[in-house]
């Protein structure tokens, strides 16, 4: 008995078995709905599983301002797609645009500020800075009776509050001897508005990034300080941890061609990109002798000393309450700590 049962089950293994093998050989000749498979009778077609990955979508929100170049670079000249990631930018003309668009998770990620972070946290969104991008903003004025930032006493100065162009013109103020108490502030977030303003003598100073800063010294604008001279280093690249943590590989490949873009604009004369500078982020072509095109640097992280110097003056505004360290909102998916 016990062996005829043995021998059933083998039977009904080798039935199985080779039920199997029939699944398996239709299912390698033909497609879905019984279509013959479009690979050679020899079997050297390439497997699936061996075909190119799809290259993952990344949304940028940047504002039109220098530390979007290397990324527009990136994605123009098809070094995003060379690393597996397609760079998909959107530009907005103001930081409240850009977060309008970020909470609604329009965009992956943006070029942000380290004041937003702080505020972004502090709202409860986990969002975490992946690397440093090259920006600046100067601090422009029309005025002839202000020749130095500390002639700024008692004056109108035209900014973005609670962003990093306040956090800018504190800095630079607390250098020349002076507090925010010391000028008179309009809020402008448009950043075009801001310059115009400046050049219609609405203000006696102005806080401006490029493209705008090389329009405002056409018109006539001088430069009272910047960010590169004051030593502040604000600008940033961020992600949510969710994209992070779902998107890793694509932060990681886009950062590949960031830094490939960085060496071909190192290699190649800015005459072969310039036109698409003007394009993108918005000079003049008029202007087009006059753009400086900043020496970039491969992709590097934020300095934590920048974060906590940041951080602690959006705590004297009341903009940060949480007792959130700086190696918080560090996020290591590309540097690592």
């Amino acid at each position: 008995m016990e062996r005829r049962n043995w021998k059933h089950l083998m039977m009904l293994f080798m039935l199985v078995a080779a039920i199997s093998m029939v699944a398996v050989g239709c299912g390698s000749n033909t497609n879905n709905a019984g279509a013959p498979a479009t690979g050679n009778a020899a079997g050297d077609a390439p497997a699936a599983s061996d075909a190119p990955a799809e290259a993952a979508a990344l949304t940028l929100g940047l504002l039109p301002s220098i530390d979007a170049i290397p990324f527009i670079i990136a994605h123009e000249q098809g070094f995003d797609k060379e690393h597996n990631v397609n760079l998909e930018i959107q530009t907005f003309k103001s930081a409240k645009d850009r977060d309008v668009a970020f909470q609604a998770g329009k965009v992956d990620g943006i070029s942000a500020d380290l004041v937003a972070i702080s505020i972004y946290n502090e709202a409860g969104l986990d969002v975490k800075i992946t690397s440093t991008t090259t920006g600046e903003f100067d601090l422009l004025t029309g005025n002839d009776g202000v020749q130095e930032v500390k002639d700024l006493k008692g004056k109108t100065v035209i900014l973005s509050k609670n962003t990093s162009t306040q956090y800018t013109v504190a800095m630079m103020l607390k250098q020349a001897g002076l507090t925010e108490e010391d000028i008179k502030v309009t809020e402008v977030p448009q950043i075009p508005t801001r310059l115009e303003l400046l050049k219609n003598q609405k203000a006696d100073a102005a806080v401006l990034p490029e493209p705008y800063v090389t329009m405002g010294k056409a018109a006539g604008l001088r430069v009272l300080s910047s960010t590169k001279t004051a030593g502040i280093n604000p600008f940033v690249l961020a992600f949510p941890q969710s994209v992070i943590d779902a998107k890793g590989q694509a932060i990681q490949d886009m950062y590949a061609a960031y830094d490939e873009a960085v060496a071909y604009m190192k290699s190649h004369d800015q005459s072969e990109y310039i036109d698409l500078i003007i394009k993108e982020v918005g000079y003049p072509d008029t202007l087009k002798d006059q753009i400086t095109v900043p020496e970039y640097l491969p992709a590097n992280q934020v300095d934590v000393k920048e974060v906590e110097a940041a951080f602690a003056w959006a705590r004297e505004k009341g903009l940060l309450t949480k007792n959130i360290p700086a190696e918080e909102v560090i996020s290591d998916v590309q540097f690592k700590k």
